[in-house]
């Protein structure tokens, strides 16, 4: 009768030999036969937990922002502010040329000197023609005109000091100020430029009060509650900010459906200019069943792309782009790339050398 050779029952005996060495040893055996290969800890995506939040994006706005223009024509002279300067309250912030408005002023003070000489002059007629009636020497219709006379002179002076006082006023409008301390945004003109009513000159804006405007749906509006409380989410400024007044705007486009969201933020937050972008998380009302979450330290931030490695049946750990929503605690909120129930990685670095040792 003829043998076969025995060699492959030789090798699997050796086999459980190894791994019954191993066992007694302590070490944890890798899955689906990947000897050798060192231990990955891993955890398991999970689902629920928390309060459901939606994100939506907005933008910086003062509170109180102003368009400066000037009153009246004229050229200008002086410029006294560029943009990104801090200005305080009444500051001169530009001149035009106001040599015109200054002889209307020198004109007008001329005339109301003019007149209060002629209502002196009518007073004392009119003292001296009381005087006359009372001792009899003319009639009353002499003295009736003597106190109509007086009194035109006193009109006539009250108009001309009038009339002054508008000139100066007016004189004044070729200064233009700051109404409130603020910061300089823009100086859309230059020396020698032409100012007329309404074109803008610069734009200030007021850095302690500004807020974050965002426009949300119908439907969202309707879920939030009363003691809503969101957070507002700046690129570069650190951690989310708690705004101090919210406030819903009661109409709704009806073109997009949403209505306008404003939330002011607290006074003196760091790294906050209007005109940056901003997103402003809304907890909703509700469980949050289908959210899912990963342990923070499993993810891997590499420049622009985010990350985890999920480790599939066979043990081989795989880079997977992720897109990541809100932190809570020592987990992070995956919006999209993963499933739940999938395994992942809590080593990313450990992981990479894995991928890397089983490429080569």
């Amino acid at each position: 009768m003829r043998t076969f050779p025995r060699r492959p029952r030789v090798a699997a005996a050796a086999l459980l030999l190894a791994a019954a060495a191993c066992a007694a040893a302590g070490a944890p055996a890798a899955p689906n036969g990947a000897a050798g290969r060192p231990a990955l800890a891993t955890a398991v995506v999970t689902a629920g937990g928390g309060t459901e939040q939606a994100a939506y994006d907005g933008v910086v706005e003062a509170v109180r922002q102003t368009v400066i223009a000037a009153q009246v024509p004229g050229a200008v002279v002086a410029l006294n502010a560029k943009a990104g300067d801090r200005v305080q309250a009444g500051q001169v912030l530009l001149r035009l040329d106001a040599r015109a408005a200054e002889q209307a002023v020198a004109a007008g003070a001329a005339q109301v000197r003019a007149a209060r000489a002629g209502q002196e002059a009518a007073t004392r007629e009119y003292e001296r023609q009381k005087q006359l009636f009372e001792k009899n020497y003319i009639s009353r219709a002499a003295l009736d005109r003597a106190e109509a006379q007086y009194k035109a002179t006193q009109a006539e002076s009250a108009a001309q000091v009038a009339g002054a006082g508008a000139a100066r006023t007016q004189s004044d409008f070729h200064i233009v100020r700051a109404p409130y301390a603020g910061v300089v945004a823009d100086v859309a003109v230059v020396l020698g430029d032409m100012a007329m009513p309404g074109r803008a000159l610069l734009t200030l804006y007021d850095p302690s009060t500004l807020r974050v405007t965002a426009s949300v749906p119908q439907t969202v509006v309707a879920r939030l509650p009363k003691d809503a409380l969101p957070e507002v989410e700046v690129p570069g400024a650190a951690g989310r900010i708690q705004p101090v007044k919210v406030q819903l705007l009661p109409t709704v486009d009806p073109a997009t459906h949403s209505q306008e969201l404003r939330l002011e933020l607290p006074a003196g937050a760091a790294g906050v200019t209007p005109g940056m972008f901003a997103r402003a998380w809304l907890p909703l009302a509700g469980a949050a069943q289908g959210r899912l979450f990963v342990p923070a330290a499993a993810v891997l931030r590499r420049a622009e792309l985010t990350g985890v490695y999920v480790v599939g049946a066979a043990g081989q750990p795989l880079l997977r782009q992720v897109r990541l929503g809100r932190a809570e605690g020592d987990r992070v909120e995956v919006l999209s790339g993963v499933n739940v129930g999938e395994r992942i990685a809590l080593d990313p670095q450990a992981a990479a050398r894995i991928r890397q040792g089983a490429a080569q």
